[in-house]
């Protein structure tokens, strides 16, 4: 596989093992925020906006009623697989300001004709990235941003995306930046650079008492 279509499936990947979302309170030390990144916040309006971007372009792409519920259902978690997203985003031009790794917009817009090519066109780009990996059109030039600089980082560090350097490098950066997600939306494990779902032993014992009561 090309090396740029290896790096364009960074995040992605990452995504990939999300679990299903929990109904905790939310953080009442952060009101209003889906997670706080240093000094970011992501408010759930701008989770929720991201969301929203999404369903409307899969709403576009699949007119039928029917087929666009499979769509929703196949995509169940994309709330959360958002702000994953969101945040590592930030976990990772964090890494990459630290190692002196910048981005150009041309080098943006080389990337995207390039991956254009390779698609058939500009609308087939936009709909291989909707489809998989929940990315609106509105946002493919920051995607695109992004997986460039994991791949300049990676190579500054002299490794790749896979190996466990360049995750090192973003594990140092979500410990500088102190993430801290929603209960709602889990955790975030600082040495995986990744969204995890809190543990609620509380669900269990709930769920062993009412056994009790009805055996």
């Amino acid at each position: 596989m090309h090396r740029r279509r290896r790096t364009a499936l960074l995040l992605t990947a990452a995504i990939a093992a999300a679990a299903p979302l929990l109904t905790a309170c939310g953080n009442d030390a952060h009101p209003g925020a889906a997670a706080v990144v240093g000094d970011q916040r992501i408010t759930v309006a701008q989770l929720e906006n991201r969301v929203d971007e999404v369903r409307d372009a899969q709403r576009a792409a699949v007119p039928d009623d029917t087929q666009y519920q499979q769509v929703v259902a196949r995509t169940g978690t994309l709330t959360r697989d958002t702000l994953h997203g969101m945040v590592l985003d930030r976990v990772l031009h964090r890494a990459a300001q630290d190692a002196g790794v910048s981005v150009s917009r041309k080098e943006v817009q080389q990337m995207r004709t390039g991956l254009e090519q390779q698609a058939g066109g500009a609308k087939e780009l936009e709909t291989v990235w909707l489809q998989q990996y929940g990315v609106a059109p509105e946002r493919l030039d920051e995607n695109l941003l992004v997986q460039l600089e994991a791949q300049k980082l990676a190579e500054h560090l002299g490794t790749d995306t896979s190996r466990p350097e360049f995750w090192q490098a973003l594990s140092k950066a979500s410990r500088q930046l102190d993430v801290d997600l929603n209960p709602r939306y889990g955790t975030w494990d600082v040495q995986k650079s990744s969204r995890v779902d809190a543990k609620t032993p509380w669900v269990r014992e709930v769920t062993a008492a009412g056994t009790q009561q009805t055996a």
